[in-house]
């Protein structure tokens, strides 16, 4: 039997996939044998033996579905898993995807049942394959090789990782497009990729021996990450479950983490004497956050009376929309964009085809800092100190909540989460890569439309309305 080969053995069919990660293989055999009513017991799925080319296969005989058969049903929550879930190492996965598109046809909305075994089994590979990827952007570490060849002559960076499942084909684009000028290899057991700055190609799979070990730049890369290394946040329990020890071998800053564990304690009694921090554990789920938020005294906006008004939405939402601050109606509400600024996001967001329900949402700024004129309260911008006390509360959400993609709406929202001030007209439309993996895309806060009008309130909602579908498309690839 070829590695291809679809053979019916009496009332079983064989069907042996190309590549382990190829989902589109998988999903013209699954509808055909659906099509041609063959029941899960029926069908057995088989991975390849060895690494071959994705996209260089034959075909042996399959079903042909009679031409009235009707169309196989699959909902988005069931593609958008089942992407995910095929990258996963465990070797029932194909079974399990098939039985449960087979089941999908009977009940259209098995997807919603998530006490259903299969649809949490789906559910967990899923998630443990975008946790796989998570770490994969987080812990990837190029080193500088000088090639040897005068046609080749340059700068080449060498990366090895050990990923646990088939990640390494669907994480391409994203190393190509952050390393975009850069030529690259990573290295991996179950395959590498090499880009020139134009093509992207595969490789076989490599040996740890095949990458460089260091380059000289690494010294200036652990100075650095000594530099930025805060006692008073560190957990490590929390530390080991976001970075394993697993990963420590391939990252120079690794090296250091030891050392300065040991002397946290020491270095943050020295800070909270210097009244740099609070000596104050980061509260560890998004409840303590809020109740946290009631006695909030970090800066002077929370002398004026307001309520906090904290975020709401999703824990595992993959969009965090930060503003800067709650406003009038918020306060008075308790919920983030509610007024005016957040009834125009919602317009917007509508358009551009965003669930503000399937987002979380918060604000940089907890309190509302206003003016009184007569009997009004008139917003007033924080400054850049206020933000940077608050950058705390948002940190913390955003450990939480860890989502994909971070959108910033205004210059105090992008400084509430990269810790400095931007240009918007600089910064929109460039998404920026955050220590945790996700990416931040800054635009104008709505407010400042509503304040704008004639052509230049057109203008800048042209821009926003453009932002909102570039952070559209990014997010549909990233939950991909």
């Amino acid at each position: 039997m070829t590695a291809l080969q679809h053979v019916k053995l009496g009332a079983y069919y064989v069907v042996t996939l190309p590549e382990p990660d190829d989902f589109d293989f998988w999903r013209e055999r699954a509808r055909a044998l659906v099509q041609s009513d063959v029941p899960p017991d029926r069908v057995a799925w088989v991975e390849p033996g060895g690494s071959g080319n994705l996209f260089s296969h034959g075909e042996r005989r399959m079903p042909v579905p009679d031409v009235t058969a009707p169309q196989v049903r699959a909902s988005r929550a069931f593609v958008t898993l089942a992407k995910n879930a095929i990258l996963h190492t465990d070797a029932e996965r194909f079974a399990l995807l098939y039985r449960l598109l087979w089941r999908h046809q009977a009940n259209p909305r098995i997807m919603e049942d998530k006490t259903d075994g299969d649809v949490r089994r789906i559910d967990e590979l899923a998630r443990i394959v975008r946790r796989d990827s998570h770490k994969m952007h987080a812990f990837v570490r190029f080193r500088l090789v000088e090639e040897s060849d005068e046609e080749e002559a340059g700068e080449h960076y060498v990366a090895w990782f050990e990923p646990e499942h088939h990640i390494l084909r669907a994480n391409a684009g994203f190393f190509m497009r952050r390393f975009a000028n850069m030529k690259w290899s990573i290295l991996t057991p179950r395959g590498s990729l090499h880009w020139d700055g134009k093509v992207m190609e595969e490789g076989p799979p490599a040996q740890r021996s095949d990458a460089p070990v260091g380059d000289p730049a690494e010294d200036l890369w652990r100075k650095y990450y000594a530099s930025t290394f805060n006692p008073s946040r560190l957990k490590i329990g929390a530390m080991l479950k976001e970075m394993p020890k697993k990963y420590w071998k391939n990252m120079p800053e690794a090296s250091l983490i030891p050392e300065l564990v040991a002397g946290a304690q020491a270095r943050e009694s020295a800070m909270v004497a210097a009244g740099e921090i609070k000596d104050e554990a980061r509260p560890d789920t998004l409840a303590a956050i809020e109740k946290a938020l009631q006695t909030c005294r970090r800066c002077p906006i929370a002398e004026l009376g307001t309520n906090p008004v904290m975020g709401e939405g999703l824990l595992d939402a993959p969009l965090m929309i930060v503003g800067e601050q709650p406003g009038d109606q918020e306060d008075v509400q308790g919920r983030p964009f509610v007024g005016p600024a957040g009834q125009l996001l919602d317009m917007h967001l509508a358009q551009a085809g965003i669930d503000r329900q399937g987002a979380y949402v918060t604000n940089t700024v907890k309190h509302f800092k206003y003016v009184m004129r007569g009997k009004r309260r008139l917003h007033q911008s924080p400054t850049a100190k206020e933000i940077d006390s608050c950058r705390w509360w948002v940190d913390s959400e955003r450990a939480l909540v860890k989502p994909r993609l971070v959108l910033a709406l205004g210059a105090s929202a992008a400084r509430g989460v990269l810790g400095r001030t931007v240009s918007i007209s600089r910064a929109r439309g460039v998404p920026k890569m955050l220590d945790d993996g996700s990416e931040l895309w800054i635009t104008a806060h709505p407010s400042y439309l509503l304040r704008l009008e004639g052509p230049a309130r057109e203008e800048q909602e042209k821009l926003f309305t453009a932002d909102l579908a570039a952070v559209a498309a990014r997010l549909t690839e990233l939950v991909a």
